[in-house]
């Protein structure tokens, strides 16, 4: 589904900010997977998403969707297949605009409200209320007025309204409090699942990377150096997790926001 083949990129080439952040990196993903990243800040999570997305262009490698190549292909095309919610709930929505004209928007009715039908109008309204946060009775607020996690919650059925090939969550809950971050991350697995979307989300709660989805990969210094799905990840505890990570890194994690994690968060 998704083939990202030995992918590289170093910014600031040649100068005292020289910085490799992908290193011949390739990952393969099957339609279906539910695949969460864990690593520490700088292992180039981020950057890679942003080279899945084309934010920028790889220095090298190949990246392909549906056997398609996308290596060169521009952020704005790619954009039409691979859907990506942010950390920051107030990327990926129009604060200005209503609930309705925002979710029209994305269905591709080009948001305005003359050109919505009443019937229109009352699909939406329903989609909304399967988030079970009061919305559908504010279709006409702004949504600058939302809460973060209304806000996000948005932002997943905008982005899965018309669902991807390939969704991208980075760390889309981490700005959110426990108990909303927790709901809105159990309405993801719940939108994934019924519309049989191909997601990757970064998180930095490393028992949520082990039980949430079907597969656990973990990055260091610009690549993917643990894969764990299938009978391997059953079962596994995060300080299994610690020591197998030692043990292929050559060095213990040390990483403040990931070791300090609740594990209920």
């Amino acid at each position: 589904m998704l083939n990202i083949e030995n992918i590289s990129k170093t910014f600031n080439p040649g100068t005292v900010n020289e910085k490799q952040a992908l290193k011949g990196l390739s990952l393969n993903v099957e339609k279906g997977d539910f695949i969460s990243i864990i690593g520490a800040n700088g292992a180039g999570k981020s950057t890679l998403f942003n080279a899945i997305a084309g934010t920028f262009l790889t220095d090298e490698g190949r990246i392909l969707l549906d056997g398609e190549d996308i290596t060169l292909t521009p952020e704005h095309i790619r954009a039409k297949t691979i859907g990506r919610l942010f950390q920051d709930p107030l990327k990926g929505t129009a604060p200005d605009m209503s609930i309705e004209e925002n979710l029209s928007l994305a269905a591709g009715s080009g948001g305005w409200l003359s050109r919505i039908s009443k019937r229109e109008k009352a699909m939406l309204r329903e989609r909304v209320a399967l988030l079970n946060m009061g919305l559908e009775d504010r279709m006409d607020s702004p949504v600058g007025l939302l809460s973060g996690g209304q806000r996000q919650a948005l932002t997943l059925m905008m982005a899965t309204i018309n669902p991807p090939k390939l969704l991208l969550l980075d760390e889309h809950t981490a700005a959110l409090d426990p108990e909303t971050s927790a709901k809105v991350m159990e309405l993801t697995e719940k939108t994934a699942r019924e519309n049989h979307l191909t997601c990757l989300v970064i998180t930095h709660n490393m028992h949520a990377a082990l039980t949430q989805g079907n597969r656990t990969l973990m990055m260091d210094d610009g690549n993917i150096i643990l894969d764990i799905k299938g009978d391997e990840r059953n079962g596994m505890t995060v300080d299994d997790l610690l020591l197998m990570f030692r043990t292929k890194s050559g060095h213990v994690l040390d990483n403040d926001r990931m070791l300090l994690t609740d594990d209920a968060n």
